[in-house]
């Protein structure tokens, strides 16, 4: 029986209209492509549709990797570099056959490969290449790092034995633990078990890797999507080695110990360049080493990426137009501040204006930006910098943070002079801000006089496409949302899945509180009326004002993320 074109199938299986198929057939008379690659570049299916399909025309299995457990020690059988150059990978074994799943499982070459290298049968199956290559990161993350702590173990055994034999009897104990201490930090092991942590950071997304010595091993953990992930133990006698290479790196000191040390260096990964910026603290049981990743060549910043609501964006709009003023971002640390500031200035960054930008540390190089490194040790504080600045007319200045009383007020008076002014302040919301500044020492005056706006934000975790659900809101659902939920409305969630380390989150979006200063709110901060007022007045039909609470709860809504997400931004403003 002759198989079914790919075309027909689709058309069965309802992905796509007779229409599409003469288009996708006229294009591929250009393209010389295959069909199926053909709709998938064209948006007319997903590649999990074709996928489905071409197991179908092949009689062979789709399997969905995002909704399945492989076992780690499947990556025992086929080397990472087999699966890598056939994108493939094992994803269940039954007595002596291996099942494997493939984005071409007709490619013989690959199969015959596998089935050498493990000495079982091997069954093809089929899957997207983009599950293949997540499940391959995933499976294979820690395989680089583990390879690497074995090969060092089998050196410093050999090097130890080496060392016993020349020694006095008696001093055995004392040699391990100076050779532990002092091994060299530019050792081909040592350099691949960092090299491969940093590559996994990349690959997992992460900002952050955390390397902290215990007791009796180094844990290694990464922060991803916010939140920190255990990724792998280092043995105690190879943590030195791993430090030292790391600031060595890094430019700092190897030998000192006792201080905190701060360092950057650059690293390549997948094409990318990273910016790795690195603190060590002295703790416990030796050195704790943080590495935070900055993507350089993400310098493509704007307000689309930014998750802005219909709304948000009217108000951002009209806070960049103005000429002049204090525009305020305000969120703790990790709530993607930087991100939006970038977003602003990429957004006025023209040609006929001088834009100047004082940062610490300069997290990203921005073409056309007059950008100024913050520092300390010579006097070059956000005050005295902000001063330099004012006498090299600029139009537009960005300030950092403002940390100070000082540097608030130097940024209001540059604002009266017809400067605009963009900065960050660390409060928990927009309306904080005002208490800050006061509290600070800038004169209320000034803050009415000034303020044009105050961006509050934070960070919630998407829902994973992978595993996201829908169900039923429940009574708790709603006294965590304090709103009454209708009936027949549902909500999402996640189960929890591989491809998310079964947290049911993936990614993360933001959520903005955007205060626009009304002639109303400037009298009330001129008055020093209070907090209580200026909540008061936003709170007010036509106020426009939406709260993060309320911004967080449209989300939900939408199945982009999640009650408990809501309440974890939220409840420390409680």
């Amino acid at each position: 029986m002759a198989r079914k074109k790919i075309g027909e199938l689709l058309i069965e299986k309802g992905f796509i209209t007779e229409n599409e198929l003469k288009f996708a057939l006229d294009m591929q008379l250009q393209t010389h492509e295959k069909l199926g690659k053909v709709f998938v570049d064209n948006k007319i299916i997903t590649p999990e549709e074709l996928a489905q399909t071409l197991g179908a025309q092949l009689g062979i299995e789709y399997v969905d990797l995002a909704r399945m457990t492989i076992p780690e020690d499947l990556s025992g059988l086929v080397r990472r570099n087999i699966a890598r150059q056939n994108h493939l990978v094992p994803v269940r074994k039954q007595q002596d056959t291996l099942y494997v799943a493939m984005d071409d499982p007709l490619n013989y070459f690959a199969i015959n490969e596998v089935r050498k290298a493990t000495n079982m049968k091997v069954v093809p199956l089929i899957a997207t290449p983009a599950a293949i290559e997540r499940i391959t990161n995933t499976l294979y993350g820690n395989e680089n790092a583990n390879k690497a702590i074995a090969d060092y173990r089998k050196e410093l055994v050999a090097e130890n034995k080496k060392s016993a034999q020349d020694q006095p009897a008696g001093t055995y104990d004392f040699i391990i633990s100076s050779n532990a201490i002092n091994a060299d930090a530019d050792s081909a092991p040592t350099i691949r078990l960092v090299n491969s942590i940093i590559e996994r950071a990349a690959l997992e997304r992460a900002s952050d890797i955390h390397f902290e010595p215990r007791e009796h091993e180094m844990e290694v953990r990464m922060r991803i999507d916010g939140i920190m992930r255990p990724i792998l133990k280092v043995p105690k006698d190879l943590m030195p080695s791993a430090i030292a290479r790391i600031k060595t790196m890094s430019g700092l000191d190897v030998a000192e110990r006792r201080i905190p040390q701060d360092g950057r260096f650059s690293a390549s990964v997948l094409n990318k360049v990273f910016d790795v910026r690195v603190s060590t603290l002295p703790i416990a049981w030796g050195e704790k080493v943080v590495c935070r990743l900055l993507d350089k060549t993400n310098t493509e910043i704007h307000k689309e990426n930014l998750g802005l609501r219909h709304d948000d964006v009217d108000k951002f709009d009209k806070l960049l137009s103005y000429k002049n003023g204090v525009m305020l971002l305000v969120g703790p640390t990790g709530s993607g501040k930087t991100t939006t500031m970038y977003a602003m200035l990429n957004e006025l960054n023209t040609k006929d204006v001088n834009l100047v930008t004082l940062e610490d540390p300069i997290e990203y190089n921005i073409e056309g930006l007059n950008q100024v490194q913050i520092n300390p040790k010579v006097n070059m504080t956000f005050a005295n910098g902000l001063r330099a600045i004012l006498r090299q007319d600029p139009d537009i200045v960005s300030v950092g943070e403002i940390r100070d009383g000082e540097t608030a007020e130097i940024s209001m008076r540059a604002a009266l002079t017809g400067k605009l002014v963009l900065s960050t302040i660390h409060t928990n919301d927009a309306v904080g801000a005002i208490d800050r500044l006061i509290d600070i020492g800038v004169e209320p005056y000034l803050v009415s006089a000034t303020l044009r706006g105050v961006v509050s934000q934070r960070l919630v975790r998407r829902i994973c496409p992978y595993c996201g659900e829908e169900y039923e809101p429940t009574e708790a659902d709603e006294r965590a949302l304090g709103i009454k939920i209708e009936p027949g409305v549902k909500f999402r969630r996640g189960r929890g899945c591989q491809q998310c380390f079964n947290t049911g989150f993936s990614g993360r979006i933001a959520v903005f509180e955007i205060m626009m200063i009304t002639p109303r709110i400037r009298d009330l901060i001129y008055k020093r009326a209070g907090r209580a007022s200026v909540e008061e007045e936003l709170s007010k039909p036509g106020s426009n004002f939406v709260t993060l609470r309320e911004s967080a709860t449209k989300l939900v809504y939408d199945g982009i993320t999640t009650v408990s997400e809501v309440v974890r931004i939220t409840n420390e403003r409680e």
